[in-house]
């Protein structure tokens, strides 16, 4: 079993990236925008709907370590100033690590011009509700960079399958093969 988790700010180009590696590997792919989607229609953004996210997440992550799947790309937006967000990632790679699943780490980063750009990308729109209103969308995006931080500092990440890539000038499939390239997948 694998568990390959990409993170990186919004419209990065996570979940696209995560369809493509997906093609290549056939590793089933758990986007982060598939719980928030969900729950979102009745919870609003309310603390009680990222509850029942992580909870959630929690709970197919557990199912899934225990399959004979070949393994697992999820994605996740990881404030690297927020001790939530490292406690979250920690429980899931400790999840998987329980079933003896080799862990990798995917950290995407592209500017700011390009991420915006990638926001009103029809797939983005086609699989993520919530970004239907781009507007709100961007607004939120440009938003929390003034509180968030959003990709890690130099050595912040000390993991074994650890890469960065900056996917600015470059498609899913070319970041997708980079991956399965490097992690041999």
């Amino acid at each position: 079993m694998k568990l390959v988790l990409i993170f990186g700010p919004q419209a990065v180009g996570k979940m696209t990236v995560g369809q493509a590696l997906s093609k290549k590997t056939g590793m089933k792919l758990l986007h982060n925008h598939m719980t928030i989607d969900l729950l979102q229609p009745l919870f609003g953004f309310t603390p009680e709907m990222w509850r029942l996210t992580h909870h959630f997440r929690e709970e197919i992550y557990k199912s899934f370590s225990r399959t004979d799947e070949i393994g697992l790309i999820t994605t996740f937006v990881w404030a690297f100033n927020m001790k939530e967000d490292w406690e979250f990632v920690e429980k899931i790679t400790s999840i998987f690590k329980e079933q003896a699943a080799e862990i990798y780490l995917v950290e995407l980063e592209a500017d700011i011009e390009e991420r915006i750009k990638r926001n009103v990308s029809p797939n983005r729109l086609e699989h993520k509700p919530t970004k239907r209103n781009t507007e709100q969308s961007e607004e939120h995006l440009l938003s929390t960079m003034k509180t968030l931080r959003l990709n890690s500092q130099k050595n912040e990440i000390q993991a074994e399958n650890y890469l960065r890539i900056n996917n600015t000038s470059l498609s899913p499939d070319e970041v997708a093969d980079k991956i399965k390239t490097e992690f041999s997948l």
